[in-house]
């Protein structure tokens, strides 16, 4: 009779196993129906590195591991002796820059002033040969007369030389004139020509100075780069530098974690998007914070599987082919419903459970 009452017993717990297996297997058949999940995704956030704009010697740290900080927070600086020898260097060369364009136009001014007193004089010059050519077309007649009446005896030879005598002194002096018309002339040509060098002088000096401008703003702005500022509101990452390290353009120390806001990246086999589509609700379950459920929205699919951004991706075309399941990351943002406070506790790499509703 004991050996029945084990049986009885036995069937009785076999019977309650197989009702509440076949429950949960059917209440997850038909969850399901409607949903897909996944356990590999993970929290992100924006991580904004820091990283120097100019190379040197970290004078001061303002902040330590883990700080919380403002937009235009300053996180530390770098010498700056260098750099305000750069700017002092830098304006000094526009001074000179500056002189050379003022000696530049003083130049054109000048020449410009010749130019005006070489017109006079050319101006100065046509006029009086053009008085002189009257003076000698007056003698010549004279002299012509003269040369008649001389050859008719009617005058004296010295009165016929003295007529000779101012034709001559008329061809002179208007010969003279026109040389000295001519030197007036090539005078004022060069003084042009100098002038033309000055202009082009002139050019070259406002070229430099612009430059010599560019090359000072160049010297101000990397002074300011000595100054690194917090660009969010955010918390520190590991602070790996210390005062006197020397740090280099491009050179990665350290994030700034954007803690407002959040999303996740799930990883879905290729076997369960067919009927995931962008603006379907999400339930997320964090690790960290398994009492408290977060709600999402799916924003956007991946362009490609994650293995084909890997450093290595592979190469199916080579070597023996064995198929696997791929998975493609798929994001999930976090809907504004969810409690901020909650938000800002989430710290990315979290683990977190995903469950899509399909519906």
């Amino acid at each position: 009779m004991e050996k029945k009452k084990s049986n009885k017993k036995f069937i009785i717990i076999f019977a309650t196993f197989i009702l509440v297996g076949g429950t949960y297997g059917a209440f997850k058949y038909i969850h399901s129906l409607s949903h897909e999940g996944t356990d590999d995704a993970q929290i992100e956030k924006n991580m904004n590195p820091i990283i120097p704009k100019v190379s040197g010697y970290v004078s001061k740290v303002y902040i330590k591991d883990n700080d919380f900080v403002k937009k235009g927070d300053t996180l530390f600086t770098i010498d700056t002796r260098d750099y305000q020898l750069k700017v002092e260097d830098a304006n000094a060369a526009l001074a000179a820059a500056e002189g050379s364009f003022e000696v530049a136009k003083a130049d054109i001014g000048s020449a410009m002033a010749s130019i005006s007193v070489s017109d006079a004089n050319v101006q100065s010059a046509s006029g009086n040969i053009e008085s002189a050519k009257i003076r000698l077309n007056q003698v010549t007649n004279d002299y012509n007369r003269y040369s008649n009446l001389y050859k008719n005896h009617t005058i004296t030879k010295q009165q016929y030389e003295q007529a000779l005598t101012a034709k001559q002194e008329a061809e002179n002096q208007v010969r003279i004139l026109q040389q000295q018309q001519k030197a007036s002339s090539y005078q004022k040509s060069a003084i042009v020509a100098k002038s033309n060098v000055s202009n082009k002088q002139t050019e070259v000096a406002a070229a430099n100075i612009k430059r010599a401008k560019a090359q000072l703003d160049a010297a101000k702005l990397n002074l300011t780069y000595t100054v690194i500022t917090a660009a969010i509101d955010g918390q520190v990452s590991k602070i790996d530098i210390q005062p006197g390290q020397l740090v280099q353009p491009g050179q990665s120390l350290f994030y700034i974690i954007n803690n407002t806001t959040a999303w996740v990246i799930a990883n879905f086999k290729e076997t369960q998007l067919d009927k995931m589509v962008i603006g379907q609700k999400v339930t997320l379950k964090v690790d960290a914070y398994p009492n408290y459920d977060f709600e999402g929205t799916i924003t956007s699919f991946s362009p490609a599987t994650g293995s084909k951004f890997s450093l290595l991706p592979p190469d199916n075309a080579t070597g023996n082919f064995v198929k696997t399941i791929q998975r493609l990351p798929v994001k999930i943002s976090l809907n504004t419903s969810n409690d901020t406070e909650k938000i800002k506790l989430l710290r990315p790499g979290m683990n977190v459970e995903v469950d899509v509703h399909l519906d």
